[in-house]
């Protein structure tokens, strides 16, 4: 376990103990500098020590403050883990926030976890819905009020909503709407999708930006399997990076209650 990681606060959401841009090394047996000391940088320098004795090398962890990490502060923090062979080599890819743990949640965390090009959270209100042997690339949130996290995601990111209820979706198309992100899809049917237009509607956002999230999400032509949903979604994503037109007219209802 030679060698060291290198922990950055690469953004605050909120109250945090340190700014972006703080940063310490962790070595196998000692540490260098603070990310603000507490239960925060406990957790930071276990997950650098664990990259050493695995040999992995680069990392991204969101890690909210207060109740899941007894801090009083209450923010949000995103933490970059490099290994000195890369600290010349920035962590430019865009976050990805897929909101729901159950099997189409799964699925597109799998699908999407070898391919090149996103930071991924998955987020869900409790930690035993969270999948078995979660790929290492990604970022497990329990957050109790999983709407309520929405203030501290980064404004650049993707989100894909399809949580196990209906009402929690709407709740987050709301607080995403007022909070801002590069692209929003939601599962959902036809129907799911315009009793949720005329709530957002009510709720005070114009049609045009209502019309930013997209719903429903993938391609009906591959199937309504949570794999066959995921390879779609994977899709649209990739197209969004190439800034190709993504066909937002197709999806399936999929699994709201996995």
């Amino acid at each position: 376990m030679s060698g060291w990681i290198t922990v950055t606060v690469a953004q605050v959401m909120g109250s945090a103990p340190r700014e972006a841009g703080a940063s310490m090394r962790v070595f196998a047996d000692h540490q260098e500098g603070t990310i603000g000391g507490g239960r925060l940088e406990w957790e930071a320098a276990k997950v650098a020590r664990q990259m050493l004795a695995d040999g992995k090398t680069q990392s991204r962890q969101t890690m909210p403050l207060g109740p899941n990490l007894g801090q009083c502060c209450g923010g949000t923090v995103v933490l970059d883990f490099i290994a000195d062979s890369l600290e010349d080599e920035p962590m430019d890819a865009p976050p990805l926030w897929i909101w729901g743990a159950g099997h189409t949640g799964e699925a597109i965390c799998r699908v999407m976890a070898p391919l090149p090009g996103f930071q991924i959270t998955l987020v869900d209100f409790d930690a035993k819905r969270l999948p078995d042997n979660l790929p290492d690339s990604i970022t497990p949130v329990i957050a109790k009020h999983p709407a309520q996290l929405v203030p501290h995601t980064p404004t650049d990111a993707h989100h894909i909503i399809l949580t196990h209820d209906h009402a929690l979706d709407l709740e987050l198309c709301h607080a995403l709407l007022n909070h801002g992100f590069t692209s929003c899809g939601v599962i959902g049917s036809a129907t799911k999708w315009a009793r949720f237009q005329k709530r957002l509607f009510e709720a005070g956002h114009t049609a045009a930006k209502i019309s930013t999230i997209r719903c429903p999400i993938g391609n009906p032509a591959l199937g309504k399997h949570p794999a066959e949903i995921a390879v779609g979604v994977a899709g649209e994503l990739l197209a969004y990076g190439n800034e190709t037109s993504v066909d937002t007219t197709t999806g399936t209802e999929g699994e709201i209650a996995s």
